[in-house]
């Protein structure tokens, strides 16, 4: 990611192999409760904030990953509104969407940036 160059602080959070592929966990960077998931077994590693601003609950980890057309997202296990897991963005309530943080992994390790 073209992002990644001006993180200054990156976070190691888990062993990619301790998320079970298209799920999520949680983590604490920081201050910040931050949803982050692993999509396939290809490394595909994303990480949004994980409150959900609709439901006023830190739940999106604990989501439905799948896609929308092109977007990769996960329905929150609430009330199911779609979180674009690249940018964040609420599909059915744009004004409640979320921060995506940049993550990456690195010797097997998921780090996610910390701002």
């Amino acid at each position: 990611m073209d992002g990644d160059r001006n993180v200054s602080t990156w976070v190691p959070v888990c062993a990619v192999d301790d998320i079970v592929p298209d799920t999520g966990v949680c983590a604490l960077v920081g201050e910040e409760a931050i949803a982050v998931f692993r999509i396939g077994t290809g490394g595909g590693i994303f990480a949004i904030s994980n409150y959900d601003p609709n439901s006023e609950a830190s739940v999106l980890s604990r989501g439905l990953v799948g896609n929308l057309g092109e977007r990769i997202v996960v329905a929150s296990p609430i009330y199911k509104h779609h979180f674009d897991l690249k940018t964040g963005e609420c599909l059915e309530a744009p004004e409640h969407s979320v921060r995506a943080y940049p993550a990456r992994v690195e010797n097997g390790q998921i780090l996610v940036a910390a701002h």
